[in-house]
């Protein structure tokens, strides 16, 4: 627009008042300028701060944002191939790109996670063959590819509305401020580290390539701009006039880094077992007062009440993990510091230890001629099994180190694996550590925390349950939660050794399973590699039930059985298959999107199913893989704390990430888990009041969606903070989204715990945990 000057300054007889006006035409264009400029999250058409998401974890439909400003027309946002990831790692300070593009700069990294399905080959290290040769790192059998290609096309849905806010907090709203920097860290010790300069700043790591430890100096001033950190000047306490430093990072004034820090004195757990302290696992008082441990009672859950508040320490050189895929094959030897198994195991190449690692070749007690030659010598015994196909969920009892798991995430198959925690020192730690799925627990006097009918395949190799103990208790448990029609593959030295005591424990297993009506499909000796495998098949129909010549195991009374599996003692009866049996779900992958078969027969259940994938598939492309400050590259173990019907894990499906979706118990109805599995994924029931079945350190990230408001009604909060500091590992994240109270009310609680924490449209907190412990 034209600007009238003034005669009188065109004359310049007044030279303060001429440049005056300049200034104030300068000044007017800065603001102008500013107002224009990129929000951070640009989204106004999903996340709507007016609109506050519920708190109700029944149904995240009932809960989901609006996902269009225009009702009649919402945005179908698929989560789809390699293009899914929504942000590029070279995004320039302050803006939110939404680019299809895969990164490109981290693409190049030698540590970094590809974003495609397949391993780059040639360009790095990631795809360099390890050597078994003791000089050199072995190689595991299992493939390279472990991603699970899947292209995710949600259909529409009517959208939902929003409702309901948590709990009032006491807190009042802390000032809005500013986000956290990503997790540019690197796994391999002689590349550099991998910057994500998407985020404003990164987190400052040794400089040293053969050490990747995060340097002292940067963890007490520098992660996420967060208070100091040092030990010795905080000593075991954590006082609540300590402030954090705040940089701006967006005009948005609804995103802010919050300053208020509770006041609460933190102390480190004591004792032999703190560096890997479980507290359900480790009540060494209740263990002790056991009157038996003759069906692995004492390996059981036992907690403490009230929970522990302590904090977990680090172990001596602990290291940001190595990245996946290379995780697969080797780790930080510092990290798992426990040699035992390499001594234990070492003729059937468990694991191996060579310098600053533990190397894992793919070698078990029953894999003598590799994982893989194993895993093609089921198929070939039984090519109806059609890996990665029908067969999807997988759950391995008595894993070892996960190899088996391990080695069939490059089969598009996801394998639970289960073991507990005893004298085969830290194998689930190994697991995890490796980003293998896997979780601590035993086949004792207690239901496993899984639904009835949802794994497609149970495997043991020599997994030393007594399946025939307690009048076959186990083995109920394994027809109970195995899919109709499913395989139990069993692979071990009764199935083919022909002493008295062998054959007498092999007439003992298939007398048991004739009488629960399962088929033996097979019983085959593999000779190259020495051992027997024999396989199951449970019935797809309850009719063999009524035909049986005795009612031994009887039927179960299903109007009495307790429809969960929360601390609810082992059947001694058979539980009946229903008169519909569900038919098997979709071949992978159009089982994630199929409608599942156990879906609830009420008329809105399935609209309700579709607006939830729809809602997240949304809501993960255009807001959290871009617009959080996640770094998703040094992210592969998630937990979902409340899962709902799978749908946040279903949008990730396309990156190297697997996610363990918890059903919190109480169960509200309708019961998501079985949907769950129905859908290709995995999950557990578990009561978020106690500690949770495993390892800490051993996930990069948690996610809560409307939970924790209710959680607080019956839980302690800050017990609640303490357990999630224990599982998440240095440099991992917290991502909750909730409302503003909700938001207010945990946020002190984390910065107390000395976390980064950043709260953008007042919806979603994001939490980043750093390496501080007290003393």
């Amino acid at each position: 627009m034209a600007i009238s000057v003034p005669s009188i300054l065109k004359e310049r007889k007044y030279p303060f008042i001429f440049i005056f006006f300049l200034l104030l035409v300068f000044v007017t264009f800065l603001l102008v300028s500013d107002s224009q400029s990129p929000i951070l999250i640009a989204t106004n058409n999903l996340l709507r701060p007016e609109e506050p998401f519920s708190s109700n974890p029944k149904s995240s439909s009932q809960s989901s944002i609006p996902l269009s400003s225009d009702p009649t027309n919402p945005p179908v946002s698929g989560v789809t191939g390699d293009s899914s990831i929504p942000f590029s790692s070279d995004t320039k300070e302050g803006s939110t790109p939404l680019s299809s593009d895969p990164p490109a700069s981290n693409a190049a990294i030698d540590s970094s996670i590809p974003f495609s399905s397949d391993v780059p080959k040639g360009s790095s290290e990631n795809s360099t063959p390890l050597s078994s040769d003791p000089d050199n790192p072995p190689t595991s059998n299992a493939t390279s590819d472990s991603s699970i290609p899947f292209s995710s096309d949600p259909r529409s849905s009517s959208e939902s509305g929003a409702s309901l806010s948590s709990s009032d907090s006491k807190n009042p709203p802390a000032s809005n401020a500013t986000s956290d920097s990503g997790n540019p860290f690197s796994s391999d010790p002689e590349s550099s580290p991998v910057s994500n300069s998407s985020s404003e700043s990164s987190v400052p790591f040794s400089e040293d390539p053969n050490n990747p430890t995060l340097s002292k100096a940067s963890s007490d001033s520098e992660i996420g701009s967060s208070i100091p950190v040092s030990n010795a000047s905080l000593g075991s306490g954590i006082s609540s006039s300590n402030e954090s430093a705040t940089t701006n990072i967006s005009s948005n004034p609804s995103t802010g880094h919050y300053t208020q820090v509770a006041d609460i004195e933190w102390e480190p757990c004591k004792g032999a077992v703190a560096v890997d302290y479980i507290p359900c696992l480790d009540n060494w008082k209740a263990i002790k007062a056991l009157r038996s441990r003759r069906h692995m009672e004492h390996r059981e859950r036992h907690c403490p009440d009230p929970s522990p508040r302590c904090l977990v320490p680090l172990p001596e050189g602990y290291k940001i993990p190595v990245l996946w895929p290379k995780s697969r094959d080797m780790i930080w030897y510092n990290n798992v510091p426990h040699p035992k198994l390499v001594e234990y195991k070492k003729d059937q190449r468990w694991v191996m230890k060579k310098g600053e690692y533990f190397y894992f070749p793919g070698g078990g007690t029953q894999f003598r001629n590799g994982v893989n030659f194993y895993i093609d010598s089921i198929e070939k015994t039984l090519p109806g099994i059609e890996w990665g196909k029908k067969t999807r969920v997988i759950l391995d009892v008595g894993c070892g180190v996960a190899s088996f798991g391990g080695a069939l995430l490059g089969r598009n198959i996801i394998t639970m694996s289960l073991a507990p925690k005893d004298e085969h020192e830290a194998q689930i730690q190994f697991a995890l550590e490796r980003g293998i799925p896997a979780v601590l627990s035993v086949i004792g006097t207690r239901r496993l925390t899984f639904p009835d009918n949802s794994f497609d395949m149970i495997h043991c190799a020599r997994c030393r349950v007594h399946w025939n103990a307690d009048g076959g208790k186990p083995i109920l448990e394994l027809n109970r939660i195995l899919r109709p029609g499913g395989y139990f593959v069993w692979s071990a030295t009764p199935v083919y050794k022909k002493d008295e005591w062998h054959k007498k424990i092999w007439r003992s297993i298939v007398a048991l399973t004739e009488s629960i009506c399962w088929t033996q499909v097979t019983r085959s000796f593999f000779r190259s590699s020495h051992i027997g495998v024999a396989i199951f098949q449970k019935p797809a129909s309850s009719s063999c039930y009524q035909t049986r010549k005795e009612n031994k195991p009887p039927l179960c009374d299903m109007s009495s059985r307790p429809n969960n599996s929360w601390y609810v003692p082992l059947d001694s009866c058979l539980v009946p298959l229903q008169s519909d049996v569900p038919k098997w779900p979709s071949a992978w992958p159009e089982r994630l999107t199929d409608k599942p078969p156990r879906l609830p027969t009420e008329t809105d259940s399935e609209e309700m199913y579709k607006g939830d994938t729809k809602h997240w598939s949304a809501l993960v492309s255009e807001v959290y893989l871009g617009g959080l400050g996640v770094n998703w590259s040094s992210v592969r173990n998630v937990m979902d704390m409340n899962a709902g019907y799978g749908g946040f894990a279903a949008a990730l499906i396309n990156l190297q990430i697997w996610v363990m979706n918890v059903v919190p118990v109480p169960v509200q109805e309708p019961d998501t888990l079985p949907v769950i599995y129905d859908r290709g994924l995995i999950g557990i029931y578990h009561d978020w009041c106690e500690s949770f079945n495993t390892y800490p350190r051993t996930y990069d990230l948690l996610h809560a969606s409307s939970l924790l408001g209710n959680l607080t009604k019956r839980c302690d909060v800050i017990e609640v903070a303490a357990e999630i500091d224990r599982i998440v590992r240095p440099g991992g994240y917290l991502l909750v989204q909730d409302s503003t109270e909700v938001l207010t009310e945990v946020s002190p609680i984390l910065k107390s715990l000395h976390w980064s924490v950043n709260i953008y449209q007042d919806q979603f907190l994001v939490g980043k945990k750093d390496f501080w412990r007290p003393a």
